[in-house]
């Protein structure tokens, strides 16, 4: 054991099997029984009581003996472990399942204080994986914009020892700190940049964009809050993430705004490719001559007719275009 921190290093305890206990203390119980009722009938023939006497208090000392020896007995379920302490000092941890038996003076260590409501103090450590569900909080993102996102945590107890000794109640531990990364986490990055081509172009990370990525990012800052308290993070999942209700219709605005200027700028894009392509092709097989002016004017209607947001009314020209 460390001084100052005093972290107790974990010692797996090997118990005793408990049915051969068990049997032992049933032919405990049997003798003292045997004793006390051998001296009951020789204390109402014997002349002399002495004897009688001595017999029916072994028997009565060999039944108090038995009982603490009752005391002993645990059953360890599986994924379970069960952390003891012997006045005051740390015993030891049984961490695989069965039925044993310990010293009947030990104490099995109450991990957490029992939930508000529930008078039962559960004395063992579940070694299952668990989920923490998060619950959405409101955080400001890099820019500043309030953002609600929740996650889910996949946890399990590694250390059973550490678990108990080294905080007060390692669920309650673990779901503060968990709030804490959110928050944290949440502040570096923006929730979204302007457009889809920014946010590549940039290489920048957004909470929408590179939610995977900044969820691993939580897991391994939470990993190295909580591994003192002998929790393992196996995975972080962010299971909501939207704008907060008062800026959610603004931010509706400038997406679909954004949208439409990404869209708009694709069919410019497009039509002067088509445009320049036309054009390149009536000169280069002489299917028509066009002057710089005529070129204009044809670039101008195709680029009206491509770029528009109706279908446009042809006009047809049966004379010369000149």
């Amino acid at each position: 054991m460390e001084t100052g921190s005093r972290k107790v290093q974990e010692k797996v305890i090997m118990a005793k099997n408990g049915m051969k206990m068990l049997l032992v203390v049933v032919l405990g119980f049997l003798l003292s029984a045997a004793l006390v009722a051998t001296g009951c009938s020789q204390l109402e023939s014997a002349s002399e009581e002495v004897v009688p006497v001595i017999l029916i208090i072994a028997g009565v000392i060999a039944a108090v003996l038995c009982i603490i020896l009752c005391c002993g007995f645990r059953v360890v379920n599986p994924n379970e472990a069960m952390v003891f302490t012997l006045f005051g000092q740390y015993y030891g941890t049984i961490k695989s399942e069965g039925f044993y038996y310990v010293n009947p003076f030990v104490s099995a260590v109450v991990p957490a204080k029992p939930v508000s409501g529930k008078n039962v103090l559960e004395k063992k450590v579940s070694l299952k994986t668990l989920t923490l569900n998060n619950e959405k909080q409101k955080v400001n993102d890099a820019l500043g914009n309030p953002v609600i996102i929740g996650a889910v945590v996949i946890w399990k107890v590694v250390n059973p020892t550490d678990a108990v000794f080294n905080v007060e109640n390692y669920k309650t531990f673990l779901s503060t700190q968990c709030d804490s990364i959110i928050r944290k986490i949440a502040r570096l990055y923006p929730y979204d940049l302007m457009t889809d081509e920014e946010d590549e172009e940039s290489g920048e990370k957004t909470l929408r964009g590179s939610s995977q990525e900044i969820a691993e990012s939580m897991c391994k800052e939470l990993q190295k809050k909580v591994g003192n308290a002998g929790i393992q993070v196996e995975e972080v999942r962010i299971t909501h993430l939207s704008y907060a209700e008062e800026i959610a219709a603004a931010m509706l605005q400038k997406q679909q705004a954004s949208a439409v200027i990404a869209a708009r700028k694709k069919i410019v894009e497009g039509a002067v490719g088509m445009v320049q392509m036309a054009i390149n092709q009536l000169g280069e097989e002489e299917i028509v001559i066009l002057d710089e002016e005529r070129k204009a004017t044809m670039v101008s209607n195709l680029l009206v007719v491509l770029c528009g947001n109706k279908e446009a009314q042809p006009v047809v020209n049966s004379s010369s275009i000149y």
